[in-house]
Formats: structure tokens, C-alpha cells, sequence
């Protein structure tokens, strides 16, 4: 496949507006996630099924604390224009007003908290390239689970977005309790999460 970088510039002009009809218009297999990281258009293969388990069992806590006007999102995309991209979280929780009506993302600010689960050929992604895009978009909270990490899988929380930058609310090995503040109040057992 072909990549298209551009600079958003401010405003993020017609080169935006551009790269972001390449990604609606990509063909991609089906399970394949498209985004748009850093200005390039990526493709990449369907998750695991411990990966999949994993977004699953988060989604069934976070469906029990969150309001009934509260939707969890696993394939809607996250315009983050200041950083040249379009993220798919694995999962997104945005009110559900905001998701609601044509299109196929949300302007990240109004996302209540990002998950991202590493997977071994894009964990720098996740870590660095989107931490940093949903950090200066103001995403408030964004949490990490990468059972790739070192061999010693962990859990991280960051939140309070400052300048494109996050700091680390919370970081736990898989088998420890991770706290999610207000307005969620979940202690999250990462014991339960999958480790290939």
C-alpha cells in the first residue's frame, strides 16, 4: 500500500481534507484496522483473540459503571487533526449524543477515556505516536494495556493532558488493581486480562 504524508498546518487546509477521503476510501481486507498515524495512512491485520478478549472483558466493567447515556465504541474513529491522524481506538467511550448522526469518527476531545491494546507489530504506535496525538487533542483519560511490554505486562493510566504530553495516573504488571478516578470509580483486576 501507498502512503500520503501531509502537514495538517493550522486550520489543516485541503491536505487534510485530502488524506482523510484516502482513508475513508481505503479497501481494506475486512477486520483490518485503516488509521492515519502521523500523516501516513496505515493498515493493519485483524487483532488477536486474546487481544479481542481482552477489549471484551474491559468493555463489560466499564459497561457497569458508566451512565446509560454513555457509549463504548470499538471501531469509531478518533479525529486527532492537530497530529495528522485518525486513531480506532480498541475502545472509545464518548457520550452517546456525540456519536450519533452521519460519519465514521469523533473529534477526540470529546472522547471520556481511550484504550489501547499493544499488539506486538505496533506497540510503538500506542505507546508513543498515539499517547502523545490523544495527549495534545486533551483526551482525559488513556489507558495502555500492553501484554508486550518487556515480557512483564502492564496496565497504564495517564491522564492530566499538558502540552501534547501525559503524566502516568496509574501503572500496574498484569495481576494488579489499576484504579480508574472519577467519573468512572472502577478498580480494574488486571489479572483477569489474557497474556500470549
Amino acid at each position: 500500500m501507498s502512503a500520503l504524508t501531509v502537514d495538517p498546518g493550522p486550520g489543516h487546509g485541503q491536505d487534510w481534507d485530502d488524506l482523510v477521503r484516502i482513508w475513508e476510501e481505503t479497501d481494506a481486507p475486512e477486520g483490518c484496522k485503516v488509521e492515519i498515524i502521523e500523516g501516513i495512512v496505515t493498515v493493519s491485520p485483524p487483532p488477536s483473540k486474546d487481544h479481542n478478549t481482552t477489549a471484551a472483558l474491559l468493555q463489560r466493567r466499564l459497561y457497569a459503571v458508566i451512565p446509560e447515556e454513555w457509549e463504548i465504541y470499538q471501531t469509531l474513529g478518533v479525529s486527532v487533526p492537530g497530529r495528522a491522524g485518525v486513531y480506532i481506538p480498541d475502545l472509545l467511550v464518548v457520550p452517546r449524543t456525540v456519536a450519533t448522526g452521519p460519519g465514521n469518527r469523533v473529534p477526540a476531545e470529546e472522547a471520556l477515556l481511550v484504550v489501547e491494546i499493544t499488539s506486538q507489530a505496533n506497540a510503538n504506535h500506542d505507546r508513543v505516536k498515539k499517547a502523545h496525538g490523544y495527549a495534545k487533542a486533551g483526551v482525559g483519560l488513556f489507558l495502555l494495556l500492553d501484554p508486550w511490554h518487556s515480557g512483564r505486562p502492564t496496565a497504564t493510566l495517564h491522564g492530566d493532558p499538558d502540552s501534547g504530553t501525559y503524566r502516568v495516573l496509574d501503572v500496574v504488571e498484569y495481576g494488579g488493581t489499576l484504579t480508574l478516578p472519577e467519573p468512572f470509580k472502577l478498580d480494574l483486576d488486571t489479572g483477569i486480562f489474557p497474556v500470549s
